[in-house]
Parts: C-alpha cells; sequence; structure tokens
C-alpha cells in the first residue's frame, strides 16, 4: 500500500458528519480484498469483517472515523451564504479560505474576507463571530437562494500534499489518516494466523458526539475494542504537556477510558517491536469513539492508540507517514496471539 497516495485519495473526498458516503463508498473499496466481508449498517458506518475461522473466538473492533468537520448552509443574504459549523470549528482560520459547497455537482466559493485597508484598529485585533461570516460563491440573490437550497453542506477546499520528506499536509486527515492506519493494520494481518474475529468499523458522525461507534459497536457485540484517532502532535507555541512529537510514533492512551491490561500489552509491543511510540495520560472523557465504546451493552474493553497531528481541525492538517506506519505495525503486532494472551477478565 502506498500510504500516501491513499491518504491522499481519502482526504479529498468530502464527508462531513452526516454526509459521509462517498467515503464510505472508497473505504468499502478498499478493504473488501482485506477482509471476507463488507458492508454498510443503518447508519452509514462502512463495516468490514475478517473472521479467525475459531469456533467461539473473542471479537475485536478496530474503530476509526470517516466524517470531518464542516459547514451547512442556514441561508442566503445579498447572494453571500451564512453558516453553522458541523463540529468543533475555530472561527480565526476561516476569512480567506477556500470551500467547497456539497451541490451537485459541487460549487466553489470563498469566505468574505475585509481588506486590513478598510478595518479599523480596533476590528483587526478581533476575531469576527461566525454568526457575521460569510460565503461568496459570485452569483446574486437570486441565483445563490436557487442553487444552494438551505441544508446545503459545505467543506475545506484544500489539497493533500508532501510537506517535507515524510510529512504529509491536508485536510480531513483526521481521521482519514487513521482509516489509511487501519487499511494498512489488514495489509499486514493478512498473512498472519488470527485466534480472535476482527470488525473494522469506520464510523459516523464522530465529530458530532460519535454516533456511528455507538450503534456500530452495540451492532458488532464486540468483546474488546480499540479506537484509533488523532491526537495533538507538537508545535512550538504550543504546550509541551499533552503533545507529541512527528516521528515519535503514536500516542497509547492511559486512563480510566482505557482497559489497563490493554495499554500496557500495547506498551509492551511497541518495546519488543523497536518501534516509537509515547503514552498519553486521559484522566477523563479522552475525546474520542473510545468513551461510547467502553459503554457498548453491558461495557466493552477498550483500548486507544492516537496518531499526532499537527493543527487539527484546519485545512492544514499534518501528519507524518512514519508515525502512521508505526501504528500500523503497532496495531497488528497487539492483535497477533491476542485471544490466547488476553486474561480471562477482559477488563483488567
Amino acid at each position: 500500500m502506498d500510504l500516501f497516495e491513499t491518504l491522499r485519495a481519502l482526504s479529498a473526498l468530502p464527508g462531513p458528519s452526516g454526509t459521509e458516503e462517498p467515503v464510505s463508498r472508497a473505504v468499502r473499496e478498499m478493504m473488501a480484498p482485506l477482509v471476507d466481508r463488507v458492508y454498510t449498517d443503518r447508519l452509514g458506518n462502512a463495516v468490514g469483517e475478517k473472521n479467525c475461522g475459531r469456533p467461539g473466538a473473542p471479537r475485536l473492533l478496530l474503530d476509526a472515523h470517516l466524517d470531518e468537520i464542516g459547514f451547512v448552509v442556514t441561508g442566503v443574504e445579498e447572494g453571500f451564504l451564512r453558516i453553522q459549523t458541523i463540529g468543533g470549528v475555530d472561527a480565526r482560520v476561516l476569512p480567506g479560505r477556500e470551500m467547497t459547497i456539497l451541490t451537485n455537482p459541487p460549487l466553489f466559493g470563498v469566505v468574505a474576507a475585509l481588506p486590513p485597508h478598510l478595518q479599523t484598529a480596533e476590528e483587526m485585533e478581533k476575531t469576527i463571530p461566525l454568526d457575521q461570516l460569510r460565503i461568496d460563491i459570485g452569483m446574486d440573490q437570486q441565483a445563490a437562494a436557487a442553487a444552494v437550497p438551505v441544508g446545503t453542506r459545505a467543506v475545506y477546499r484544500a489539497e493533500c500534499f508532501r510537506l517535507g520528506k515524510d510529512q504529509v499536509c491536508g485536510k480531513a486527515l483526521d481521521d482519514r489518516a487513521c482509516i489509511t492506519a487501519l487499511l494498512r493494520t489488514l495489509e499486514l494481518l493478512r498473512d498472519r494466523e488470527l485466534d480472535v474475529d476482527l470488525t473494522v468499523l469506520c464510523s459516523t458522525f464522530e465529530e458530532t458526539g460519535g454516533a456511528g461507534a455507538a450503534t456500530g459497536a452495540f451492532g458488532a457485540r464486540p468483546d474488546l475494542c480499540v479506537a484509533v484517532d488523532v491526537t495533538h502532535g507538537r508545535t512550538p507555541d504550543g504546550p509541551k504537556s499533552g503533545t507529541f512529537p512527528l516521528g515519535g510514533g503514536p500516542a497509547i492512551g492511559v486512563g480510566p477510558n482505557m482497559a489497563r491490561w490493554m495499554s500496557q500489552r500495547m506498551e509492551e509491543k511497541a518495546k519488543a517491536a523497536k518501534l516509537p511510540y509515547g503514552l498519553e495520560v486521559l484522566p477523563g472523557d479522552t475525546g474520542t469513539n473510545a468513551w461510547v465504546l467502553q459503554i457498548s451493552r453491558e461495557g466493552v474493553a477498550t483500548g486507544l492508540l492516537s496518531l499526532p497531528l499537527k493543527y487539527m481541525h484546519t485545512p492544514v492538517e499534518v501528519v507524518q507517514l512514519s508515525d502512521l506506519e508505526a501504528l500500523a505495525q503497532l496495531l497488528a503486532d497487539f492483535i497477533t496471539g491476542l485471544g490466547k494472551e488476553a486474561p480471562l477478565c477482559w477488563s483488567c
């Protein structure tokens, strides 16, 4: 698998929460040669199943989410689109951004930005509130209202490209980079003997609360889960605590949302394979699907592996390909032999 080309293909597809089908369709096609069965469930999750053939084998669910942050059109004023956000968007990065409006066919627009020549000194020091921002699509009121119905979604228009030797920049790398990591994990497992049945859940609605993971896990009835998501990459202006350097490998989640034995097993496997890794201490809600996976049905032992990513929830998210490969290698090693090595008490 070419990690960059896979990631570039997935990043290019639009898929804000609730409208993930273009991404889901592509992921199902990519998964099909690597699993025994692929399907879409009622909430739009793309699901792959790979069975080990052993009666009574425990089932492990791997989750990464399909959706990205986005926008929804709430009205048209003088030809300009009013918007609200889908998921967590920082309004400071919006003025001057290029946007793709998800009409059929798509339209392009830009978030209107008042030139500095026309701003007061006070205005230049303030962030423009979201309810005052508009998308310019180059149309008058009548044409814009006819072309873009209220409720139409929009996403950043941004190309995925290499940044330096091993880093990749683009939109929606949260969480398409982790979808790519799961595909790479399946590729690594293709020739290994497994003693667990696998469900790969590429879930919907994570950015708006995790509904896809909650319903997907309920339907799959796993004995244990691993959520794969991004965490904050280290930057010069960011805190050292709670951020992780790109190139330092994945972060293993440690805390009450994660079964202790699963975190320990991940760390042991990373050490044995000499893979770079970090430990991410998360004392409460992890802000990932691990939070809803853990309480599916009567409760599921859950682990969390995170990929360091810079500039989260912007159109210029950045990951390092070596971290993505290390995450996939660690996850494949964690899965191999899991059925016979895991404790009898899944939640210990």
